[in-house]
């Protein structure tokens, strides 16, 4: 009997069986997303065709959308071609199930700045309720970030938007979703956002935003379950990966098994991160094998509304995390995992079983577990976890970051030790160091330092303090 090969969907399936949680502890996780589409072009719908100038001048929104719209129509399995040597400016357009929408090389979209050529929810690439669609090829589009802003702020160093500006993409309730291969750069806002997408691919993207600007998200799933973020190259101001479950009219459900590997990061803000959005639960998430050019937080989870996040883990990082200006969230912490009520009104979540293993950072600010009384933080596991702190940038030091939230002062006066752990239970650290770097202010203090603690374990932690004349290298309250 021949050997029948998987189609697509029946290896996204087998994968969806598996979970991060029940996997954590093993050292390996099945790609819940890897299966190559097995799609024969049946047509090509040449958006050049549909009276597209692709000058760079003309709108050719229409055009594109005329394309999009009879390759649907044709049956499923037909692919719109954005012609390479050419540019094209378009508004809003809406992707259909069952097409490959294929940027050629060297062709490349350009966003228009103009707020009438956009729909009621301003984005560029939309798409909802599809099955099957494929976003490929090695063009580009550019979101033109800098014309929807009003100037350079010299003081906060970061650019201010203007009234209004679009999302790059905006995929709504997308089944076996594969985004691959393509670049998109200067986002006026956030990048590849996905709401309510299951069964999702997004493989080797190059992001290249401008780093001093904010809101520009590289990838942000949103609600989504079953999805493998791999091999992408993102530089960008705000967070470079970040998986939320924002509040929607709609019920989208939790945001669930998702895996991030094997990607290059540079970002003003964190580079993998959960939250801060977070008001259904975020679980089973597994970050690993990532390297960090550049943050401003290494690996984090800001939990602030009433979904909890659990079952995840960061493994085998490298980062650098530093200071930026002000209006950054974020103080240098290597790794932040923050419970906090975003207002009064709020019954925050929890956050717990989350493992962090293999860690290598330097860093000019804490590892910081920080539950609060209204949010305990528990079953933290940290194994081979080591960081080297040292200040070198101008920005003035000695803080913790609790934004966003109405509860607690937005910046917390607060000493430096290596590792911070406030209002937790069952914290364990296995095998983890901090070392201190020539430049020591005198708010770095313990290389471990806890307060409000049940269940903390040490295991082979190596550190002396910051000052040894001044402080113990390890300090319980």
């Amino acid at each position: 009997m021949s050997k029948r090969k998987l189609n697509r969907r029946e290896v996204l399936n087998m994968g969806a069986k598996f979970t991060v949680g029940s996997v954590l502890g093993a050292s390996f996780l099945p790609n819940i997303a890897s299966g190559k589409y097995l799609r024969h072009s049946i047509r090509e719908f040449n958006v050049m065709d549909y009276g597209a100038a692709g000058d760079g001048k003309t709108l050719d929104t229409i055009a594109v959308q005329r394309a999009i719209d009879e390759a649907a129509a044709s049956g499923g399995g037909a692919r719109v071609l954005i012609p390479g040597g050419k540019q094209f400016l378009i508004g809003t357009i809406e992707l259909k199930s069952n097409i490959d929408f294929h940027l050629a090389d060297n062709s490349e979209l350009l966003i228009s700045t103009k707020r009438e050529d956009y729909g009621k929810d301003p984005a560029v690439i939309t798409a909802r309720d599809t099955n099957g669609l494929l976003i490929s090829g090695t063009g580009n589009i550019d979101g033109q970030s800098l014309k929807f802003m009003t100037h350079y702020d010299d003081v906060d160093e970061w650019w201010r938007p203007g009234n209004w500006r679009p999302r790059m993409f905006q995929l709504y309730t997308c089944r076996d979703l594969e985004v691959k291969d393509i670049s998109f750069g200067n986002a006026p806002l956030w990048g590849l956002h996905m709401i309510g997408c299951e069964q999702v691919l997004v493989d080797n993207l190059t992001i290249r935003n401008v780093l001093d600007l904010p809101n520009c998200d590289g990838i942000n799933p949103d609600h989504c379950r079953n999805v493998e973020i791999k091999n992408c190259d993102i530089r960008c101001g705000d967070d470079a990966i970040v998986v939320k479950a924002t509040r929607q009219e709609e019920d989208f459900g939790p945001s669930a098994n998702i895996h991030v590997h094997d990607c290059v990061l540079e970002t003003q803000d964190s580079a993998v991160k959960i939250g801060t959005e977070t008001t259904q639960d975020i679980h089973d998430i597994l970050f690993e094998r990532c390297e960090v050019k550049m943050c401003c937080r290494g690996c984090t989870i800001q939990l602030r509304d009433e979904g909890s996040v659990y079952n995840v883990e960061f493994r085998d990082i490298n980062f650098k995390s530093r200071f930026f200006s002000p209006p950054w969230w974020g103080r240098g912490e290597a790794i932040s995992f923050t419970a906090i009520p975003r207002t009064h009104n709020t019954v925050v979540g929890e956050i717990h079983n989350i493992k962090v293993a293999n860690i290598n950072a330097e860093t000019e600010n804490s590892i910081r577990i920080n539950g609060t009384p209204e949010g305990r933080i528990r079953d933290i596991d940290f194994d081979n976890v080591h960081i080297n702190m040292n200040r070198h940038t101008k920005y003035p030091g000695g803080m913790f970051d609790n934004r966003p939230t109405q509860t607690y002062p937005d910046i917390e006066t607060h000493d430096n030790p290596g590792f911070s752990v406030r209002f937790a239970d069952e914290v364990r650290l296995n095998n983890c160091s901090v070392k201190w770097g020539d430049n020591r202010p005198d708010y770095y203090t313990h290389a471990l330092e806890a307060e409000s603690v049940t269940g903390l374990k040490l295991n082979k932690f190596e550190g002396e303090a910051a000052h040894p004349d001044k402080y113990d290298a390890i300090a319980i309250h």
